[in-house]
């Protein structure tokens, strides 16, 4: 089989270390090669880079231990508004939707959207109704809460009434999950999906849904899946930077992903990381934080997950 590779993150916004039991670890770690299994699945069997990335997203979304789907962040009224999208390297065809309530994977709609071809992305009522009109999971707002989240948006609303929410966990903050691949076609896809920060504006859209900033693909160039604060992910259109780069000066995917987080958003002092793959197979996974959770199995089919420092080479997936 042609080279193929798959890298995820679950957020950049990793809980301290000691803010997790050793079992509430393990389990995320789980739901992460639980999320690179699905992907390399499609993988391995042929399938499409594109059906790779959202397969592992699903899993992610459904996991309580990441920002996105079940377990999503709430913003300053106490509601879940979701954003994602898809890209296609091979056509540039992209799918999003943004500040969504009801949809129980926002990367299945951003899908939906992207093969219907009207629009690139649709927002608020408008993604929940064609969602469901497109025979999508939707849930009512309980089903997207936990008590993290909960305990999340009341520590942020703590740190806006001292005037300290600069100073928070990035734990307390954000979180994204993604997903990069490489396909035996030699295609390449990308996908994000999240809930955005905890205590955000009413119906604050932020980079994950955009192409270009917090998701993008370039068959030839590389795929790119973004986490941090996305107002910035926006401004510096952080996805396309990273492909324009290794497509006009030829840097290496290593060095043009390492660039952009550790030095183009270094002034602005904000939590910052992606995943991304290049043409060649080539994985790259920058963060400027204390951690992120991430994976990748490379093309020799090697399989890590990864939250701190730590990196955990896997044997086989769970099963």
């Amino acid at each position: 089989m042609a080279k193929v590779a798959l890298a995820i993150h679950g957020g950049c916004g990793v809980m301290a270390k000691l803010d997790l039991s050793d079992a509430e670890w393990t389990a995320a770690r789980h739901d992460l090669a639980l999320s690179l299994k699905a992907g390399w699945t499609v993988l391995s069997a042929g399938g499409s880079a594109l059906d790779a990335v959202e397969a592992a997203v699903v899993v992610m979304e459904d996991s309580p231990h990441f920002n996105a789907g079940h377990g999503a962040a709430l913003n300053e009224n106490g509601v879940h508004e979701l954003d994602a999208s898809i890209m296609d390297g091979a056509t540039l065809a992209a799918g999003a939707v943004s500040a969504a309530r009801s949809i129980r994977n926002p990367v299945k709609a951003a899908r939906a959207v992207m093969e219907k071809g009207d629009a690139v992305l649709l927002a608020g009522g408008a993604a929940d109704q064609f969602a469901e009109k497109s025979g999508l999971a939707v849930e009512p707002q309980s089903y997207f809460t936990t008590e993290r989240r909960v305990q999340a948006l009341a520590a942020m609303k703590a740190h806006e009434a001292r005037g300290t929410a600069a100073a928070a966990k990035e734990s307390e903050k954000h979180g994204t999950v993604g997903a990069v691949a490489l396909d035996a076609s030699g295609h390449l896809a990308a996908a994000t999906s999240t809930g955005g920060y905890n205590n955000k504006p009413d119906g604050r859209v932020g980079d994950s849904p955009i192409i270009g900033a917090g998701t993008y693909a370039r068959d030839g160039v590389c795929a790119v899946s973004g986490t941090g604060k996305g107002e910035f992910f926006i401004r510096h259109v952080v996805g396309h930077e990273i492909a324009s780069r290794m497509a006009y000066l030829n840097e290496s995917l290593k060095a043009a992903s390492d660039k952009v987080i550790h030095q183009d958003l270094k002034p602005h002092q904000i939590g910052a990381g992606l995943v991304a793959v290049a043409a060649d197979g080539s994985i790259a996974a920058p963060y400027n934080t204390d951690g992120m959770f991430r994976g990748w199995v490379t093309s020799e089919g090697e399989i890590f997950v990864a939250t701190h420092d730590q990196v955990f080479q896997l044997e086989e997936f769970p099963a």
